[in-house]
């Protein structure tokens, strides 16, 4: 299948990375009645770190949110995207072509460097593949896009995503730990997502005047991550419970 993405023409090329995925995604943001707040934090140019909640397994999330920055800036963000992605050349190019990078720090750093907007997940596949059952329950928030944020002075736009939870519903979760260590696999009842309403705010960016060797330092480093995770969690509260119905 790898073969496909060989030899394609420049018009062939645009076609399918950039006009068909934007044609859908607009029919995503209606099929999911999309609301955006906090329009006005996301920057037209420089680096930033856009740092949401995950949820609902199937990755719309992310794709909704990229087409959403990238239709209100004019900014394509990066997406920091499992390194699954890039074991084969039958999904790296495509990833590839969509905007999506390795999840790794120097990755990061890189695009920051080149005044690139970033977008990552800081709760992983733990945030995604949880539950329904904890549902908007977030998980722990790794401590790497905060070390990045002070490396290179990117302000941090933590953001919350309601609605992609029940749009795929996950029975439970599984940790692998023989063959596949540490890898989290989910079990979800649907593939066609449910038409959960969704709204997505971006909150006021965070900038963290620190020396670049604060990023040696663990306990602050978790603080940090532990209070913008809290921040985002507050939020998420506060709109669920204004919430007159999910699905109409």
């Amino acid at each position: 299948m790898a073969i496909i993405y060989w030899g394609m023409s420049d018009s062939m090329d645009k076609l399918i990375f950039r006009e068909l995925p934007t044609y859908l995604l607009e029919i995503m943001r209606k099929y999911f009645r999309l609301q955006v707040e906090g329009a006005e934090h996301l920057p037209k140019r420089g680096p930033a770190i856009i740092a949401p909640n995950h949820s609902g397994v199937s990755g719309f999330d992310a794709l909704v949110l990229m087409h959403e920055i990238e239709r209100i800036t004019g900014r394509l963000p990066r997406v920091m995207t499992h390194h699954f992605w890039f074991l084969t050349k039958t999904t790296s190019i495509p990833a590839k072509k969509l905007g999506f990078i390795d999840a790794t720090s120097r990755n990061g750093l890189r695009e920051l460097e080149k005044k690139q907007m970033i977008m990552l997940f800081p709760e992983g596949e733990y945030g995604n593949f949880k539950p329904s059952t904890k549902a908007y329950q977030l998980q722990e928030f790794k401590r790497g896009f905060v070390r990045m944020a002070i490396k290179t002075g990117a302000p941090i736009i933590p953001t919350m995503i309601i609605g992609a939870e029940e749009a795929n519903i996950n029975l439970s979760q599984f940790k692998l730990t023989k063959f596949l260590r540490g890898v989290v696999i989910p079990l979800p009842l649907n593939i066609i997502p449910l038409p959960s309403k969704w709204k997505i705010k971006f909150l006021k960016p965070i900038y963290l005047p620190y020396k670049p060797s604060a990023v040696n330092d663990r306990e602050l480093m978790r603080d940090i991550a532990d209070d913008i995770r809290e921040q985002i969690q507050s939020r998420i509260q506060a709109e669920i419970k204004k919430r007159k119905n999910v699905y109409f």
